[in-house]
């Protein structure tokens, strides 16, 4: 007696084993494009978040305004944007190797006076899901 897939006992399992494939390409193309609109969602949230830095920063161009321009900020030396007065707490930051990565940039947002003490950027801080948002957003408009 035959016990194997595809045999008298049991014709159906090429058909089963066909829509399990369709099943799988559907699953696959679904998280795909789930992913695809969560990233837009979090770069959407980010850019709503950065509305209460635009106060004192831009990040469309390189003009500074009352802050330095944020264009360009991920991979930025510490107070390194030619044509800013910065403080000299961010100067001497930049002075001893402090570059703008994801990782950095986090930690300063969540906190920007421990990162860079007597820093004079008036802000206390984000919560960790409202970085990741905005500093998404802020590497998005480089």
């Amino acid at each position: 007696m035959e016990t194997h897939f595809g045999s008298k006992l049991m014709p159906n399992v090429d058909v089963w084993s066909g829509q399990l494939a369709i099943a799988r390409e559907i699953a696959t193309a679904f998280l795909a494009l789930f992913t695809t609109q969560a990233s837009a969602a979090d770069l959407e949230r980010g850019a709503r978040l950065f509305r209460a830095c635009a106060n004192c920063h831009v990040v469309d161009n390189e003009r500074s305004t009352f802050g330095p321009s944020l264009k360009g900020v991920v991979g930025r030396k510490a107070g390194g944007l030619e044509g800013y007065n910065y403080s000299p707490a961010m100067r001497k930051a930049g002075e001893d190797g402090l570059i703008w990565t994801v990782d950095d940039l986090s930690e300063f947002l969540s906190k920007p006076t421990r990162k860079v003490p007597g820093t004079t950027m008036r802000f206390s801080g984000l919560w960790g899901f409202e970085i990741v948002d905005l500093v998404g957003y802020l590497e998005a408009n480089r």
